[in-house]
């Protein structure tokens, strides 16, 4: 396993490292945005899995813990905040492998898709 994978939290030149870390085969995770559909369509980090908005929070997260409990995902978002709200319910709940992505897309200076 990468080592930035252990962390609770990475930051957005650690996020560019692990994107490209799994483009290698070298790294596994799923990199979730937490952002509304307008701010998504806005731009997003290039790699991103699945958009889960935090609006929608209550409807998605028992599902998504069920699904993928076990494997390491990375929230990302604006600017690391809900983010990091929802990585916190994931790992009162027993989601180890949750990892928050402080400084969010306002920080990343990696590829951004429209």
């Amino acid at each position: 396993m990468h080592e930035l994978l252990a962390r609770d939290n990475i930051n957005s030149e650690d996020l560019e490292a692990l994107l490209e870390a799994r483009e290698k085969g070298e790294a596994d995770f799923l990199l979730v945005d937490v952002r509304e559909d307008m701010e998504y369509d806005m731009g997003h980090v290039k790699g991103v899995d699945l958009l889960k908005p935090t609006s929608t929070f209550q409807q998605w997260a028992e599902s998504f813990l069920n699904e993928h409990n076990g494997k390491t995902v990375i929230f990302t978002c604006r600017t690391g905040s809900r983010s990091a709200q929802v990585q916190h319910v994931f790992k009162s709940n027993g989601f180890d492998r949750a990892i928050n992505h402080a400084g969010g897309i306002v920080t990343y200076r990696g590829e951004i898709e429209r």
